[in-house]
């Protein structure tokens, strides 16, 4: 995200800049089956973070000598488009899209039940079309319902948020300015609603107390998203309806 004048304060009166509370989510708005071509798809906004996922497979794993004859492997790739930042982004992989990508597969790989589709291969895909912090967290998101979607057994969804500190409070889905000019950036995954957590990477530096907070908010904003997503999804099979928002 390319770096803008830092604002003079990020919290004014007890708001942040949005107008948000401290512990508010920016508006969601969650969509599940919108990419015809792909076996499951969903579309994740926080705000104007927005990140689109789709999966393919689990089908026949190519070359076949790399094929797992016990059980699935799973490929997943994590982009930021070149129109999504203020400054174009350089297309293809780099050490930021390679980590990230990194830590969802091990994030999803915590639910998908592999050992179901041996000699298979699931591809999941998430691409980043607008970038306004929380990029990560909105792609996890996106890339568990497109595997919902497609079909695929899971344990559960994998729910993602970010929280942080901001001028010294602990606050909710950080956006943009937060997420630069902030003082801590805490992305968390959990199973569900399991006490669980298969993500957590921190920029910053909090007391131990001041991290036992961040947890516990983290935790109940997970809940609030995996109820979103919940309800897409037996929306999508019961009324063929594909969107829902947080209002």
């Amino acid at each position: 995200m390319t770096k803008v004048n830092a604002p003079e304060k990020l919290l004014v009166n007890g708001k942040r800049l949005d107008g948000r509370e401290l512990d508010e989510f920016r508006k969601m708005h969650i969509e599940v089956g919108n990419l015809k071509k792909a076996m499951g798809s969903s579309i994740f906004k926080f705000g104007d973070t927005f990140a689109l996922s789709a999966v393919y497979g689990p089908k026949p794993f190519h070359p076949k000598h790399l094929q797992d004859p016990q059980k699935a492997i799973l490929r997943c790739r994590y982009s930021m488009a070149p129109f999504s930042t203020l400054e174009r982004v350089r297309p293809g992989p780099s050490r930021r899209s390679i980590e990230i990508s990194m830590v969802i597969k091990q994030a999803l790989s915590s639910v998908i039940f592999f050992e179901d589709f041996p000699k298979t291969g699931i591809d999941v895909f998430m691409e980043v079309l607008q970038a306004d912090a929380s990029t990560r967290t909105a792609a996890l998101n996106a890339a568990s319902l497109a595997l919902a979607d497609a079909g695929v057994p899971m344990r559960d969804l994998v729910t993602s948020c970010s929280v942080g500190k901001v001028e010294g409070k602990l606050v909710l889905d950080l956006d943009g300015p937060e997420d630069m000019y902030g003082d801590v950036d805490l992305a968390v995954a959990m199973i569900g609603n399991k006490d669980k957590f298969v993500l957590m990477q921190m920029d910053g530096i909090l007391t131990r107390k001041e991290f036992s907070k961040l947890l516990i908010m983290a935790r109940e904003g997970c809940a609030k998203i995996y109820e979103k997503q919940k309800e897409v999804i037996q929306k999508r099979y019961e009324t063929g309806d594909l969107s829902a928002d947080n209002e």
